[in-house]
């Protein structure tokens, strides 16, 4: 009897070992559970790119007007004459020496083989477009009063509006390309710079030449671009999708040798097609993320692919 109580005794103690060593295997499988967010898990799968060097031409770009190269102003030098009849009207194209106007009653010069007095006329003083006309048949000259406005050779220049630290960088001769109309392109030169700024406004101005102007109209607005270069540089560049933007932080996600993403400030240039010139903040060689930066803040954990 006692032997037999021996066998299920032991039967009770093999039975109490099995349920134990379940019960362990279970507590050893949940507690590795527990360890395997701890290792971190890649939030996103990315791809990655560094600095490029490129070589690019410096330019500014700025807004501006177009405007009369010189405008010259057309008014009588007598009085107590009636205008008889006015020659030209606003967008005519005149030479140096057209008559503008003739006018009645002249009292001038007496032509020797008639003896009549020769009718007064009003000349062009040099060749150009008529961009105003006051002039009227049958009105009486006063002195000093405008009769016509004359753009001198018909020419025409780009007033570009721009910072002191801009106008600093520009030199006489640099060359420009100034955007008028519906993707018309013209080509000039910077010939003046003005030597201060306004007051108000914090702004000065460049005057670009602007050889073939043909068909453009004096006041448009026109969007242009200076080379400050002179031909072109090498710069270092990056994928415009690479570049985040945070208020005013302007920032790459680099990524580090445990794969994990890190902010770095970094300060731009100018931009060209897709691609941004990083002026300081990231050296070459160091990867960072190409697209999808939106998505991850710092410190996540990536798993990086060849792009």
């Amino acid at each position: 009897m006692l032997k037999n109580k021996k066998w299920i005794i032991g039967g009770v103690v093999v039975s109490a070992l099995a349920i134990t060593g379940v019960m362990s295997m279970s507590s050893t499988s949940v507690a590795e559970e527990a360890k395997a967010p701890a290792a971190g898990r890649p939030a996103l799968t990315v791809t990655t790119t560094t600095l490029r060097q490129d070589k690019w031409a410096r330019s500014l770009t700025a807004n501006g007007s177009i405007l009369p190269w010189q405008e010259a102003i057309i008014s009588a030098q007598v009085q107590g004459l009636r205008i008889a009849e006015v020659k030209v009207s606003i967008g005519d194209h005149v030479q140096q020496g057209d008559v503008l106007v003739t006018l009645d009653n002249f009292t001038g010069t007496v032509d020797d083989a008639t003896g009549r007095t020769t009718q007064g006329r009003i000349l062009a003083p040099d060749s150009g477009v008529i961009s105003a006309a006051n002039a009227n048949v049958g009105s009486m000259l006063q002195p000093g009063a405008e009769l016509f406005r004359l753009i001198r050779k018909s020419r025409l220049e780009w007033k570009a509006d721009l910072t002191a630290d801009e106008l600093m960088l520009l030199r006489k001769g640099m060359t420009a390309e100034v955007s008028v109309g519906e993707g018309r392109v013209i080509k000039g030169v910077v010939r003046a710079i003005s030597p201060s700024v306004n007051p108000q406004t914090r702004y000065g101005y460049a005057l670009v030449t602007l050889p073939n102007s043909s068909g453009v109209i004096a006041g448009a607005y026109a969007r242009g671009i200076i080379d400050i270069s002179s031909g072109k540089r090498t710069l270092a560049t990056l994928p415009q999708s690479a570049v985040m933007q945070r208020g005013s932080k302007t920032y790459v996600l680099h990524i580090g040798p445990d794969n994990k993403v890190n902010e770095h400030a970094v300060v731009i240039g100018q931009r060209v097609g897709d691609r941004v010139e990083i002026k300081q903040g990231l050296k070459a060689n160091e990867p960072v993320v190409e697209s999808g930066g939106a998505f991850l803040t710092e410190g996540d954990t990536v798993q990086v692919v060849k792009g």
